[in-house]
């Protein structure tokens, strides 16, 4: 097995002694480069409140939807019900490498869901756990064509989204209290 490591630009970024803040809005625009998505969100999630946001949004272009949300808000209870990457992630299971929603399984993707609010046709639910907790979802996607995510790829995300997880959790705790 070959040794990887991460992009210099994404190593510099994660090993910063800084706030999260900073290190989420440095680290989303050179990951789209390094992973050549359309556009990355980062959904933050209080698992004690059951609230969330979209509190960081990267776009390749403006036609792309900005989801960013600036404030926090009560997940419906039905969610997890109607979308099946959303329930893997309360689970903590791990991140759900999707190469075309059009053909996924649909135990896994919930195909009107995914067009109806985010639009894309390739994504990744990455998702950032600690404690037997979520705490985030790092969601890199791609639109208007299948993609097929490559060993590199899953690389970056799996050492990604172990290094921000804390981050997660410091940013979630400083702003709720």
């Amino acid at each position: 097995m070959t040794h990887q490591t991460l992009p210099p630009v994404l190593d510099t970024i994660l090993s910063k002694s800084t706030t999260p803040d900073a290190v989420f809005s440095d680290l989303l625009p050179a990951l789209g480069e390094v992973l050549k998505c359309d556009r990355i969100f980062l959904y933050l999630y209080n698992p004690y409140q059951d609230i969330g946001k979209v509190a960081y949004c990267w776009r390749r272009f403006s036609e792309y939807p900005d989801v960013t949300e600036y404030h926090w808000k009560k997940e419906p209870a039905s969610l997890p019900d109607e979308d099946p990457l959303y329930a893997a992630a309360l689970r903590t299971e791990p991140s759900i490498f999707v190469e075309d929603i059009e053909t996924a399984n649909p135990e896994v993707v919930n195909q009107d869901f995914e067009r109806k609010n985010f639009g894309h046709r390739a994504l990744v639910h990455a998702h950032l756990c600690q404690d037997g907790l979520l705490w985030g979802i790092l969601q890199p996607c791609v639109f208007g064509q299948p993609r097929v995510w490559s060993e590199f790829d899953r690389f970056v995300i799996s050492t990604v989204t172990e290094k921000i997880a804390p981050l997660a959790v410091a940013y979630i705790k400083s702003t709720q209290g």
